[in-house]
Parts: structure tokens; C-alpha cells; sequence
């Protein structure tokens, strides 16, 4: 992993109306870095990763990603991003779907075609690839936005519970490819709520009730709280009510 910082988050706060969602988070991500975003469903993680990507602006301090505060379009291109709900375009077929959003970054032609084919075989479906969408079952559409979030060949990938609906099998490929992406020095973020994922991320940050309680490794984190899970990291640090970064 590289010294070199991508992503800083400094002093941030998303409010919509009256609700605070996120406030004073701090966060420095490195070059070829897993790091997870771990906490229960509405703890705030979309909402970060949104402003990391450039889909919210937010309400104080700041988002850098590869030295640019964000929104930016011209970093937008180098994101890789899948969200919690697939958008995808139904009455077309998967290789269209790839071949719409691989265009989106000005890829066209055999160098899109061969791309497309790549990350298809990647995510199990080129024998699929000339289905529509609407004929797709959930996982088969959760490995289809992987593979439209690669395609590009992204310098981040930010991926929003991106196995949620995938069998325990295709589940371990992923997390082999998230792997291989990383010694290729690409930064990954990944949002979760499955704990066992948890441990194959190089830094954990725990967010609950709009905030960061603890940063580490998952070792450190097992290790400073006494605990032999990060379930049971997570449940000591909620309880301790101030930012552990470890």
C-alpha cells in the first residue's frame, strides 16, 4: 500500500433540513487501500460515500479525492462507482448496458467490446451477456453493476453493499478480485454490514449514530477493545461514545 493520500475528508457534516445525518468526520485514504465502511443500515454510509463520489455536496468542511475538492467532473471519470440499487436499463441486454456506460467514459469500438467481454467473464455472465435485464434475478444484476463499475478500468472503486443477494460462492470471487485490484494500487471503499467481509478490509472505520467511533485495522480493533470479533469491537466502541483512531 502507498503513503500516497487519494481521498481526505476533513471536518464534514451532511445535514438535509433539520436531520444531521454525518458531522465531524475525519478520514485519509490511501493509494491501494481497502478500506470499509462498517455500521448498521442508516448509520450514514451511503451518505459519505455519495459525497466521496460527488453526488452531495457537503453542508461543511471538505471532500478531496486525488487532490480535488469535490464535486468535480473531471475526477468523477476516474471512480468506479456501484450503488446500493442497480440502475440499469432493463429492455437492454447486459452487454449493452456495458457498452452504454463504457462509452459514457469515451470508450468505444474494439477497445470497449474487448473491455466489456472482460469484465462479463469477470462477474460470470458472458453467457448471459445478450439477455435483457428485466429477465435478470437480483444477484445476476449485483454482478452486472460490478461489472459496469469496472469497466473503465477506475483508479477508486466505491462499492455500496455490493454483495448483498450474491450466494456465499461468487461472494468469495469478488472479494478475490477486490483483492487483486488492490495490489494493482486501485483504492477501494466498501460499505458493509456483514462482519466477516469486515476482516478482509486493510482499515475498518465503525460509523453509528452519524459518526465515526472507531478507525484501525481489524486486528487493532479486536485487539484495543479485548474483543475476539468485529462484532464485538463494534458493540465496545458504540458503547465507549468517543472516536478510538487506532
Amino acid at each position: 500500500m502507498s503513503s500516497e493520500t487519494v481521498i481526505e475528508i476533513e471536518n464534514f457534516k451532511q445535514q438535509f433540513g433539520r436531520n444531521v445525518v454525518l458531522e465531524n468526520i475525519n478520514l485519509s485514504v490511501k493509494k491501494g487501500e481497502i478500506l470499509g465502511l462498517l455500521g448498521p443500515s442508516g448509520s450514514g454510509k451511503t451518505t459519505l460515500i455519495k459525497a466521496i463520489v460527488g453526488m452531495n455536496e457537503p453542508t461543511q468542511g471538505s471532500v478531496k479525492v486525488l487532490q480535488t475538492k469535490m464535486p468535480s467532473l473531471c475526477v468523477v471519470s476516474k471512480i468506479g462507482y456501484m450503488a446500493q440499487s442497480d440502475a440499469l436499463y432493463e429492455d437492454l441486454t447486459a452487454i449493452d448496458n456495458i457498452l452504454f456506460f463504457a462509452s459514457l467514459y469515451g470508450m468505444n469500438g474494439k477497445i470497449a467490446k474487448k473491455r466489456a467481454d472482460e469484465v462479463l467473464e469477470l462477474v460470470l455472465l458472458r453467457d448471459e451477456s445478450k439477455k435483457l435485464i428485466k429477465n435478470y434475478s437480483g444477484g445476476m444484476k449485483r454482478r452486472l453493476s460490478l461489472a459496469i463499475a469496472l469497466v473503465h478500468k477506475p483508479e477508486i472503486l466505491i462499492l455500496d453493499e455490493p454483495t448483498v443477494g450474491i450466494d456465499p460462492v461468487l461472494r468469495i470471487q469478488f472479494w478475490e478480485e477486490f483483492e487483486r485490484l488492490r495490489k494493482e494500487g486501485v483504492t477501494i471503499i466498501i460499505t458493509t454490514h456483514v462482519m466477516d467481509e469486515a476482516e478482509h478490509c486493510d482499515r475498518l472505520a465503525l460509523i453509528r449514530n452519524g459518526g465515526i467511533i472507531a478507525i484501525g485495522t481489524p486486528d487493532q480493533l479486536k485487539k484495543n477493545s479485548g474483543e475476539n470479533t468485529v462484532e464485538g469491537a463494534f458493540l465496545y466502541y458504540g458503547k465507549e461514545g468517543e472516536v478510538k483512531n487506532i
